[in-house]
């Protein structure tokens, strides 16, 4: 693999239009699903409901389960193994406009009947919670908060480490990682969980980490004080990491499959989102972080005598090639 993709050329700079389209469709698309499933498809820890913990003597099959929840007058309920095969949770939300603490044995009583009916004397019941609308509430303002706070962080670190220009350039491509991942989720009609959360701020250091060693690679080339405009620069950088990219995406995603496939329902929106997050955080550390940096320092040049002799050669370089572009384009 490293043989094969040693000493490579590839110009992915030249596609960025070409990926800005195509993330803006897909993040355009993600909002239609969203509309059409009436918004986010929040699970139980977000909106409050009922948690019952069920144990069987036999094995049941899960969609049986799910069949009689549903029956019940309960349907989308989270059902879940616990432990064996012979162990399950039922998360329902309560009927009515708000769940109170009153609704859950009532809730608690429909399921546990229409199960005894079904199962007998092969089901008995454990535990059973309530999750209220006020702590959900609270749990949704935490994960926002949680989400926010790894932007800021990442805007600090990034901003001392390099520059504020990488910074900026960072957080908006980890930004894109986030919003194409809510329209997969869209897409999929996945439940937004603490587990989906913590796949999300999983995304995004995974995202980031790919995107810092691509930055680190071009601080290093622009310090070789090279004759190439920073396009070449970038190019160079990304050609040059892209090995080591591809070896770690791939053993990442092996392990992500097999999750998805083997770990069963309740790691599964968890291996979703990391299997997603791979590629979407391959994408924009490639074809979004680079040409952000690109277009920023396009914006806001570097005041002279600020960068080092590398860098400014670099950014003389693209301002040259702006110019070229711009006055065959007026032709």
């Amino acid at each position: 693999m490293l043989r094969i993709l040693h000493d490579t050329k590839y110009d992915f700079i030249r596609h960025w239009k070409k990926a800005a389209i195509l993330t803006i469709a897909w993040i355009i698309v993600g909002l239609g699903f969203l509309v059409a499933h009436g918004g986010v498809n929040k699970s139980i820890e977000f909106t409050g409901g009922t948690l019952i913990q069920l144990s069987f003597k036999q094995s049941p099959h899960i969609d049986e389960i799910r069949s009689v929840v549903d029956q019940a007058g309960f349907p989308n309920s989270e059902i879940t193994k616990f432990g064996s095969d012979t162990e399950y949770t039922v998360r329902a939300q309560s009927h009515g406009a708000a769940a109170t603490s009153a609704s859950t044995d009532t809730t608690a009583k429909i399921i546990e009947a229409a199960l005894t009916q079904r199962y007998g004397n092969n089901v008995h019941f454990g535990r059973s919670e309530f999750v209220g609308p006020r702590v959900g509430q609270e749990l949704q303002r935490n994960a926002i908060i949680a989400v926010l706070i790894s932007f800021v962080v990442t805007l600090i670190y990034l901003a001392v480490r390099f520059e504020w220009r990488f910074g900026l350039a960072a957080v908006i491509a980890t930004a894109h990682d986030v919003l194409t991942t809510l329209a997969f989720m869209a897409m999929l009609h996945i439940e937004l969980s603490l587990t989906v959360v913590a796949a999300i701020l999983t995304v995004i250091g995974y995202s980031l980490n790919d995107t810092i060693i691509i930055f680190d690679r071009v601080r290093e080339n622009l310090r070789k004080q090279r004759r190439e405009s920073l396009r070449e620069v970038l190019n160079r950088s990304i050609n040059e990491t892209l090995p080591r990219s591809v070896l770690t995406h791939a053993t990442t995603l092996a392990a992500t499959l097999a999750l998805l496939f083997f770990a069963g329902e309740l790691i599964r929106p968890f291996a979703w989102i990391m299997a997603f997050g791979i590629f979407t955080g391959t994408f924009s550390s490639i074809y979004v972080a680079g040409a952000l940096l690109l277009w920023i320092e396009r914006k806001w040049p570097r005041p002279s005598g600020t960068e080092g002799k590398g860098a400014a050669r670099a950014v003389a370089e693209e301002r040259r090639r702006a110019r070229t572009e711009n006055a065959v384009a007026s032709r």
